[in-house]
């Protein structure tokens, strides 16, 4: 035997239901306030220019110098030996000549520098071996 099923639900009503709502007056006041003015000033505007330059080439030139080479050479020793010598006095006597003016005229002067040069004394000892 078939039963016939039924389904039942609730379906939610919506009702309009009007309320009174109090509603605040807004005063409008009116104020006076200063606002400051502003100036437009030009700016100078300041610009870059490349200018092209000269540059002088540098050439580099190379010399080539002989380095001399050092060699290590043995040395006799050589002692000093302290002599004296007997130097010669010389008297310097001076004359005055009276010599007659003619002409001037500017004569290059040659002086003459002597260097002392020592000189090795070597001693020789001769030794009698018996």
């Amino acid at each position: 035997v078939e039963v016939p099923v039924q389904k039942r639900f609730q379906e939610p009503m919506i009702s309009k239901v009007q309320d009174g709502v109090d509603v605040p007056q807004v005063e409008i006041i009116d104020k006076i306030v200063e606002v400051p003015v502003q100036k437009q000033v030009q700016v100078p505007m300041i610009s870059k220019v490349q200018k092209t330059v000269d540059v002088p080439q540098v050439e580099i030139i190379d010399k080539v110098v002989e380095v001399p080479v050092q060699k290590q050479v043995q040395v006799p020793m050589i002692s000093k030996v302290q002599k004296t010598v007997d130097v010669p006095q010389v008297e310097i006597i001076d004359k005055i000549v009276e010599v007659p003016v003619q002409k001037r005229f500017q004569e290059p002067m040659i002086s003459k520098v002597q260097d002392g040069v020592d000189v090795p004394q070597v001693e020789i000892i001769d030794k009698i071996v018996e």
